[in-house]
């Protein structure tokens, strides 16, 4: 049906910077928000960045003025530039998407399998 892809994990210092993407790939008509959650160890899932298909933002108080949510709705791809990276950002992240499938009737949430981010100190 359809899938989320995410890629640019990884291990990096702190005050680093690493740039997540999301893909969505199969039977879609049209997407309308995407974002990236996070969920650390022995923590509840918490929005980190969020970006319609018209490309209004909204963040976590944590991450704001550190990372960027961009998008190109020409390939279905929704980014996080992450800069200035803290212990505290640690985490699993996923990428979200609202989407309508082709044979759908109604926009579904789909998350993709989730990528590491580790911040060294």
């Amino acid at each position: 049906q359809v899938q989320l892809v995410e890629s640019g994990g990884g291990l990096v210092q702190v005050g680093g910077s690493l740039r997540l993407s999301c893909a969505a790939s199969g039977r879609i008509f049209r997407i309308n928000r995407m974002g990236w959650y996070r969920q650390a160890p022995g923590k509840q899932r918490e929005l980190v960045a969020r970006i319609t298909s018209g490309g209004s933002t909204n963040y976590a108080d944590s991450v704001l003025g550190r990372f960027t949510i961009s998008r190109d709705n020409a390939k279905n791809t929704v980014y996080l530039q992450m800069n200035s990276l803290k212990p505290e950002d640690t985490a699993v992240y996923y990428c979200n998407a609202e989407v309508w499938a082709t044979n759908g009737g109604q926009f579904y949430n789909y998350w993709g399998q989730g990528t590491q981010v580790t911040v060294s100190s």
